[in-house]
């Protein structure tokens, strides 16, 4: 998803020890520390900041990856208006997260279960209250896609064994996933120049004196 995404600024906000951008070939790529996460710090020349407050100017980036940020956040929403802002127009974002209507999630609703993910299910942002957020701040969805249907294991034993739902699952129930990555492009409307209205005064007064004059001739 990020690999033909052209400008000249990608940012990745979070997760810096995983390298998101390594397939894109824009010339300046930045990756940022949450501040919660500052203690896990892997890159050492990583940017520390807030998703909720970026410290770009507005305007001034062309793609935007945003790994598992939404639901680590109680305000999420105000995480997508940051990135409608640092985006230039034509900009993408790539967001992932967890899905809560896959297996994984129904795991996490069973009571009396220790719970597997890093993030429970009520924190976590479905696809479809996602796409009505980026219809909200004029982002249009460009591409999409599920991933992990087998049942949460914790051996590579019992993963082996459930491996042949990834397959089946990418067929037969693509919606169930527990995680999504989708790329959205922010859209601007585009300006119509109108002229001022006192031309198209003037306009109708010759025509209207042409007209008259016609008639006190006949």
């Amino acid at each position: 998803m990020v690999a033909n995404v052209f400008g000249y600024h990608a940012v990745q906000i979070g997760l810096p020890e995983w390298d998101l951008l390594q397939s894109n070939r824009v010339p300046y790529k930045a990756y940022t520390h949450v501040l919660q996460d500052a203690a896990l710090a892997a890159r050492p020349m990583a940017l520390l900041a807030d998703p909720e407050n970026l410290p770009f100017e507005s305007q001034s980036l062309d793609l935007l990856v945003l790994p598992h940020v939404l639901e680590c956040s109680s305000n999420p929403h105000q995480i997508l208006r940051e990135a409608e802002r640092v985006l230039m127009p034509e900009g993408r974002v790539v967001i992932s997260g967890f899905n809560p209507w896959s297996l994984w999630g129904a795991r996490e609703r069973v009571p009396g279960l220790e719970p597997l993910m890093p993030v429970a299910t009520h924190l976590q942002v479905s696809l479809p209250r996602l796409k009505d957020w980026f219809k909200l701040l004029a982002f249009e969805v460009d591409r999409g896609r599920f991933g992990c249907y087998a049942p949460p294991c914790q051996t590579d034993k019992w993963l082996k064994r459930w491996s042949f739902m990834e397959a089946a699952g990418d067929r037969w129930w693509p919606v169930c996933g527990a995680v999504y990555v989708v790329s959205a492009v922010k859209r601007v409307a585009a300006m119509r120049l109108v002229g001022p209205a006192w031309k198209r005064k003037k306009k109708r007064v010759r025509r209207e004196a042409v007209v008259t004059s016609r008639h006190s001739d006949c």
